[in-house]
């Protein structure tokens, strides 16, 4: 299996011949979508879905299908896609692989800003799942060995990114949601976050595979 992290809340991961993305939003490489077979979209933030590399995405590849809440749906209008409607608890196979979600909402961003929904995503790999909670701090009930933790946002603090890594107890960790900071920022918490969180933690500079 091959996890490639594009910028900021994007994944690419490759494995049997299938090809699964994760939140291509307005951040992310165009590349990231090239040859999809599926793609997964934990909520409407455009960080997170941009609605014009989805419909380019879907031009070139017409099998293509689109996995997400039924809220994130109605919003994805002209879509030459399948898209397939996802609620926290189920379970279900994109690319070939095997994939669950979980959670249900996205973290506050303040008390005056209504939530709205967020599903985060596991999927099966051959050395465990690998989970990317996309705006939550969602901790699972199944052992993770792969966790993308989510590190700068308006919605959180350094603080909540360790004790989500620690409360997931992944054997590894990568850096996610990680476009806001500058390169001052980023060393920062790259350094408290592999101090602290419990894990072999790590950022990936966009476009590495691992």
């Amino acid at each position: 299996m091959r996890i490639t992290k594009y910028t900021h809340a994007c994944l690419r991961i490759e494995h049997s011949g299938g090809v699964l993305v994760i939140d291509p939003g307005v951040f992310s490489e165009p590349e990231a979508l090239e040859g999809a077979d599926a793609v997964l979209i934990t909520h409407e933030h455009v960080d997170h879905v941009d609605l014009d590399k989805l419909r380019a995405a879907a031009a070139h590849q017409p099998a293509l299908t689109v996995h997400t809440h039924p809220d994130v749906e109605a919003t994805l209008t002209d879509l030459d896609a399948d898209v397939f409607p996802v609620n926290p608890g189920d379970t279900f196979v994109a690319a070939g692989m095997t994939v669950r979600a979980h959670g249900g909402q996205h973290a506050v961003i303040h008390p005056d800003i209504p939530r709205i929904v967020n599903v985060g995503f596991t999927i099966d790999g051959p050395d465990g799942p690998i989970y990317h909670p996309g705006d939550s701090y969602f901790v699972p009930d199944e052992q993770i060995a792969t966790l993308f933790v989510p590190v700068s946002a308006p919605w959180l603090k350094l603080a909540e990114a360790i004790d989500f890594a620690r409360a997931v107890k992944p054997e590894r960790a990568f850096a996610l949601h990680d476009g806001l900071y500058v390169d001052a920022g980023q060393q920062m918490v790259t350094g408290h976050m592999t101090r602290l969180s419990g894990t072999h933690y790590t950022r990936l500079d966009p476009g590495t595979t691992i």
